[in-house]
């Protein structure tokens, strides 16, 4: 039977051996920093086969090793790999991919991995040398193409990805490892000093605090507070998910609900084995990946699910420029924990965030870090702050993905033109059918003002004889819809010496009712002038000089979804819409010309999402004396709302 000294010495031993077999001996005496080394170590064929050579899948097995070799401990450890043929990755083992991604992930353009669970790294003088507290190896097994034995799948390049850090060139070893040797960098400013135990909170477009508020031997209690950062951020109906690792379970919850309420995989898995005596009726969701949802504001005073603060809103989280009150959700939940985690001090966040709106931003999570415990007011009414037990933040940030299309779009049109400019031609996506009957790739067709009140496909016709009769050319096939639920027409209305007036109108084409909306258009220089909206609630955005948020009046701030028209079998759908007129003067903006382009917004968004602009502007060209059609339907359509 081996002493326990004598099992730390051979684990010791172990990492050792690992460790020299992956990364030159001399690299790793003469980096005095955190030293990342990557070495391929095996990969074999896999079916099927295939004839074209590049498209030939391989397996790889690799491992990255990174190494404190530094004066400071390196909390929140990460590090970029840059794969470069077409890599999927199917495991990782000691580490999770830092944007939240679940495995196995496609990782061909590079990525970046977090600590998990092992997340800072201890320096040689404070443990003795102890190769377990000072590195941590990642041993990576995936699918790789075109790269066959005994050529080598290297990556073009790796580094430490924490902040602070400079990396050297990387040096190879053979043709199979390489290595690079990173040192903080003197001009990096922080205010992080190399004594404190916790990791700074960091700043975001939205941040969740998962604090642990009770934890007892075999389970605890976790409080998850989502809080939106972001001036024109906000979420409706939120998801949120995660990746328990260590087969945890959601007993109870208040505040919030799983999407799903399933006890099966635990009743028949390792959790009904070891907790024979739990009723497992009772026990919300036992997914490795479950997906939590808000719940109604009936629920808010109810004294089983509810009476947690900031809960209950049918998952919407305004933008704090809008509501500071409604720019949180707030739930709790008891989770249980499996063996060998059965004591009160271990605890361990999910790993793998993911959270997701209706109509709204796209959000790439970091992993958690571990901060300073939250301090809460005492509930006693003492003036004194109560802490958690322990506190991790997961910091999300707005992302747009190469390719992904929009979610809204915009048309423009103005009192000199007869003619709209609509939304682009696929302007939010287009079906990949190839035997469609419309062209994704031609330009929209001009349209007469009232075309915009009916559905798309309600608008051919109008379209062509408008091509007719201005002699514009029709395209064939002919373009294809524009594929948006929302849409917004900004109109020029007027141009005169001292200002000039804009009409914005909303149309909802889609199925669902949007509560508490808000758009946003930034104006490169006409925003300065801005004086009133008529209409809609309006005001310059805090700490931006160049845009104005909108939203409904009390009461009014409802855009409901498309309807039938009155008689369904002969009539149009009918969106839901709102307008108002958006008034400006120039005395601050001297030199603006509103018909140039100056009146029209570089930029519009709508809940947070940027919608889609068209590429030209309406031209003076067509201008009748005075007002123009579409001045007028478009007035008519003002009063029309105004009498409802």
């Amino acid at each position: 039977m081996l002493l326990p000294i004598q099992c730390c010495y051979l684990s010791t031993i172990a990492a050792l051996t690992i460790f020299l077999s992956t990364t030159s001996f001399s690299d790793a005496q003469s980096c005095n920093g955190i030293l990342v080394s990557y070495a391929y170590t095996g990969g074999s064929r896999l079916p099927p086969n295939v004839s074209n050579a590049a498209e030939q899948p391989y397996r790889f097995e690799s491992t990255v090793t990174v190494l404190n070799n530094g004066l400071d401990e390196l909390k929140s450890w990460k590090v970029f790999v840059g794969f470069d043929h077409d890599e999927l990755l199917v495991s990782a083992s000691n580490a999770v991919l830092a944007d939240g991604t679940t495995l196995p992930a496609a990782v061909g353009n590079g990525t970046v991995f977090a600590g998990y669970p092992m997340t800072d790294l201890k320096t040689a003088v404070a443990t003795a040398g102890d190769l377990t507290q000072m590195q941590v190896q990642i041993n990576l097994v995936g699918t790789v193409f075109g790269v066959a034995p005994p050529s080598v799948p290297m990556p073009k390049s790796i580094n430490l990805a924490n902040d602070g850090f400079l990396c050297r060139a990387s040096t190879t070893q053979g043709k199979n490892a390489s290595s690079v040797c990173c040192t903080r960098d003197p001009k990096f400013k922080t205010n992080i000093t190399t004594d404190e135990e916790f990791l700074p909170r960091q700043n975001g477009d939205l941040s969740i605090m998962y604090d642990v508020i009770r934890t007892y031997d075999s389970n605890y209690w976790a409080e998850v507070t989502i809080a939106n950062h972001n001036p024109l951020g906000r979420l409706d109906n939120w998801r949120l998910s995660w990746d328990w690792m260590n087969d945890e379970f959601i007993y109870s919850m208040k505040g919030a609900y799983p999407s799903v309420v399933d006890a099966s995989e635990c009743l028949f898995g390792k959790q009904g084995t070891f907790y024979r005596d739990l009723d497992f009726a009772t026990v919300l969701n036992c997914e490795r990946r479950p997906t939590i949802i808000d719940l109604p504001p009936t629920k808010f005073n109810d004294s089983d699910l509810g009476k947690i603060p900031f809960c209950c809103r049918n998952g919407t989280i305004l933008p704090p420029s809008m509501d500071p009150s409604m720019s949180a959700s707030r739930f709790q939940m008891q989770v249980f924990k499996m063996p060998p985690a059965l004591n009160r001090s271990q605890l361990s966040p999910p790993q793998n965030w993911k959270i997701s709106g209706t109509l709204n931003p796209d959000y790439k999570c970091g992993p958690p870090v571990r901060v300073s415990p939250t301090e809460n007011p005492d509930p006693s009414g003492l003036p004194s702050n109560k802490t958690v037990m322990a506190s991790w933040q997961v910091v999300c940030n707005i992302t747009t993905a190469k390719g992904t299309s929009r979610k809204c779009c915009v048309s423009f049109s103005a009192y000199y033109n007869d003619s709209v400019v609509p939304c682009k031609t696929c302007a939010c996506g287009c079906p990949q059918n190839t035997e469609r009957t419309c062209s994704a790739t031609a330009p929209a067709m001009l349209l007469p003002p009232e075309a915009l009140l009916v559905p798309f496909e309600n608008r051919s016709a109008k379209a062509i004889a408008w091509a007719s009769l201005k002699h514009f050319p029709v395209p064939k096939p002919m373009p294809c819809s524009d594929n948006c639920g929302v849409s917004i027409n900004w109109h020029l209305v007027s141009d005169y010496t001292k200002g000039w007036s804009a009409r914005v109108t909303l149309f909802n084409w889609g199925e669902t009712n949007f509560a508490d909306w808000f758009a946003a258009v930034e104006m490169d220089k006409a925003a300065a002038g801005f004086e009133k909206m008529y209409s809609f609630n309006a005001t310059l955005l805090d700490g931006v000089n160049n845009t104005i948020i909108m939203q409904g009046l009390p009461g009014l701030n409802y855009l409901v979804a498309e309807a039938d028209g009155a008689d369904p079998l002969r009539d149009p759908r009918v969106p839901g819409k709102q307008q108002s007129v958006i008034s400006f003067t120039k005395k601050l903006t001297p030199g603006i010309n509103t018909i140039r382009g100056d009146g029209f917004p570089t930029k519009v968004f709508f809940n947070g999402e940027e919608c889609s602009l068209p590429s030209v502007l309406p031209t003076s060209g067509g201008s009748w004396n005075g007002f123009s059609l579409g001045t007028s339907v478009l007035l008519s359509l003002l009063s029309f709302l105004l009498m409802r």
